[in-house]
């Protein structure tokens, strides 16, 4: 009997230690959980984008952040209108050509536009070399495109449009050259302008496209070639039999060089 209240009294012991142990300790981890939820709470996210490090708010202030669209005024969007009006006149691309019945060589810029980028419109200037005349001539050529295909060849970067085709508005700088017939001429002489002409092409393009590792100043590199007429060899085509293709058809050659 005395055995065994000397053991109990040994578990009073034990559990009365145990008791105030914990009731040393209860604070600490009381201030040391308060501690953590305040560090997550004022813990500043950093996440590194692909150019630069976005640095987010403390987590209880995240919670604050409203997703509402900010609100926006007339001015505002007459603001938006003017910039992408302004924008669409950035020329997407640059070319060169040679031959065509605008110069021996012309080179100018222009813009891609449509669902599928498959209208072009280009402003170029060329020059005629003076050849057996008192001097060199500049042009200047209004040209547009219509590309209603583009085929990817196989997985390779390059792709072919099979047809182009447009028309384009030529006119050469000079005196010499006239829009009316002058008083020198009987009326109806000739019936067309020397000074402006109008043209109609076909033509056929290869495009390869570059890859973005290795881009500049451009994005991709077009070469092609156009068989062109114009309205006075046509007229001059019907009227004269004897005339072959070669005296009234055109063959030219280019680059296009794609900016945007």
């Amino acid at each position: 009997m005395k055995k065994k209240s000397s053991t109990s009294n040994i578990y009073n012991k034990v559990y009365r230690h145990l008791l105030c142990t914990l009731l040393l300790f209860l604070p600490v981890l009381s201030v040391s959980a308060q501690e953590t939820a305040q560090t997550a709470a004022d813990t500043v996210i950093i996440v590194k984008t692909l150019r630069d490090t976005l640095w987010m708010s403390p987590l209880s202030e995240i919670r604050d952040i409203r997703t509402d669209p900010a609100p926006t005024t007339g001015y505002d969007r007459r603001v938006r209108r003017y910039r992408r009006r302004w924008a669409a006149l950035i020329p997407t691309h640059t070319k060169l050509q040679f031959a065509g019945n605008m110069g021996l060589l012309s080179a100018g810029f222009g813009w891609d536009y449509g669902k599928h980028n498959q209208w072009e419109t280009d402003l170029l200037f060329g020059f005629v070399p003076k050849y057996d005349s008192d001097r060199a001539k500049a042009t200047f050529t209004l040209k547009q495109n219509y590309i209603p295909w583009s085929l990817q060849i196989k997985q390779s970067r390059f792709s072919a449009e099979p047809l182009t085709c447009g028309l384009y508005f030529n006119t050469v700088f000079g005196n010499e050259f006239w829009t009316s017939e002058p008083d020198r001429y009987p009326k109806g002489y000739y019936g067309f302008s020397s000074k402006v002409r109008i043209h109609v092409f076909l033509g056929q393009r290869l495009t390869y496209d570059i890859d973005p590792k290795r881009r500049f100043t451009a994005k991709a590199l077009t070469l092609f070639y156009e068989l062109s007429t114009c309205d006075l060899y046509l007229i001059s085509a019907v009227t004269n039999r004897y005339l072959r293709p070669r005296d009234y058809l055109s063959l030219s050659f280019g680059v296009k060089v794609q900016l945007l």
